[in-house]
């Protein structure tokens, strides 16, 4: 079941997660956990302890999809203390990947700083 980005219902799981867990520890934390439909076809979102890895699983028809990331530096959660399971929209889900707490207005994490040298002109 494919939904229209607007449309698209996450979840996201508020205590940390074992990185290590797959397709059938995540389907049992979003079944058990969660009490909710690993078949929907919406996406379940689970964040390590240390907030470095997020694993989002989702059913596409055919079977489970897990979409993972790993950040090199930072971390996706500031302060697990004011995590909470929740349901977020799309755009919720967008900024988390992207490092951006909406509440706080900044990043938890930050591209290299680039190496440019201002020119003598811009003094």
């Amino acid at each position: 079941m494919f939904f229209p980005e607007g449309q698209v219902r996450v979840h996201l799981y508020g205590e940390p997660v074992d990185a290590r867990k797959s397709f059938d520890g995540l389907y049992a934390l979003t079944r058990h956990a969660l009490n909710l439909d690993p078949l929907s076809g919406h996406l379940f979102v689970f964040i390590n302890r240390r907030a470095t890895h997020i694993k989002v699983l989702y059913w596409d028809r055919s079977g489970f999809c897990v979409w993972a990331k790993r950040l090199e530096q930072g971390r996706f959660i500031a302060d697990w203390q004011k995590v909470r399971t929740r349901e977020m929209d799309w755009t919720g889900l967008k900024l988390l990947l992207e490092g951006i707490e909406p509440k706080r207005v900044g990043r938890r994490y930050h591209r290299p700083e680039s190496t440019h040298i201002p020119s003598a002109s811009s003094h």
